[in-house]
């Protein structure tokens, strides 16, 4: 099995795609590969596909779906030993998709994810830059961007997209801890651009300008994300911020050193 979430649906076994083509099948296809390896309730899956607007019917077509995905199953499997039920397998209270570890990129993306914020907390900064490098590398686009969400896709692709941009700031943070801001600006520049009101990637990318040697420009992202908080939010800048700028104006020293055990006040101004 080879299932892929992150990014347009995927899943293939034996080589042969078994993702189907109509909406709800391929809507229960990414609920039960979403939480391959786990049992997932007939009454889950229901609410997943009509929310709290269930047919009479609901029963029967979920078990036509489930018996669709099959029959996908059984063609990919034909020269397998196993069969479509010992890989879409019934369970007393709902269905379970079975994947080995390391078949599911979502599984192993979250423990690359996990290992490389274990390492940032270590201070291991090349091991977590590669580390939740290579968590990153997985993603294809937005999760699930081909499949129709109800109410548990929406909240589990919530929260991937939310762990990837955290994932991504862990990353520059180790990054720019190695002294790697001349090859984060045009990525910083991007990011920041994309998401015009978070501060972290704001301030990381005040923190790259500064240490290449682009003081005003520092400034200058200082200056635009304030003018749309209060713009759009009618809120100034965090302190935290608002540190990092006066840190900036008066070239404190603290900027250019190298992050070391203890220092907390390099840290602040850098994560």
């Amino acid at each position: 099995m080879d299932i892929k979430v992150l990014g347009p649906l995927e899943a293939q076994e034996c080589g042969v795609s078994i993702v189907p083509t109509a909406g709800k099948p391929r809507q229960l296809l990414a609920v039960l590969a979403l939480c391959a390896g786990q049992v997932v309730t007939v009454a889950g899956l229901m609410e997943e596909l009509w929310s709290t607007d269930l047919p009479r019917s609901a029963p029967t077509t979920l078990q036509t779906y489930i018996l669709q995905l099959r029959r996908r199953l059984e063609i990919a499997l034909a020269n397998d030993e196993r069969t479509a039920k010992d890989v879409l397998i019934t369970r007393h209270t709902g269905y379970l998709l079975d994947a080995r570890p390391g078949e599911v990129d979502v599984q192993e993306y979250d423990q690359l994810a996990a290992a490389g914020h274990r390492a940032l907390d270590a201070h291991d900064f090349e091991a977590a830059s590669r580390l939740l490098g290579n968590a990153l590398s997985l993603w294809r686009g937005p999760a699930l961007v081909d499949v129709q969400a109800g109410p548990r896709l929406e909240i589990e692709v919530m929260r991937l997209e939310e762990s990837r941009l955290g994932v991504l700031e862990s990353r520059i943070d180790a990054d720019l801890r190695l002294g790697r801001h001349h090859m984060l600006l045009s990525e910083l520049a991007v990011l920041c651009a994309q998401h015009p009101l978070h501060e972290n990637l704001h301030a990381q990318h005040m923190v790259a300008l500064y240490r290449s040697g682009r003081q005003w420009r520092a400034l200058d992202v200082y200056n635009r994300l304030r003018g749309t908080l209060v713009d759009e939010l009618g809120v100034e800048p965090s302190p935290r911020l608002q540190h990092l700028q006066r840190a900036i104006l008066t070239s404190d020293p603290v900027l250019d050193e190298p992050w070391q055990k203890g220092d907390s006040v390099a840290a602040q101004l850098v994560v």
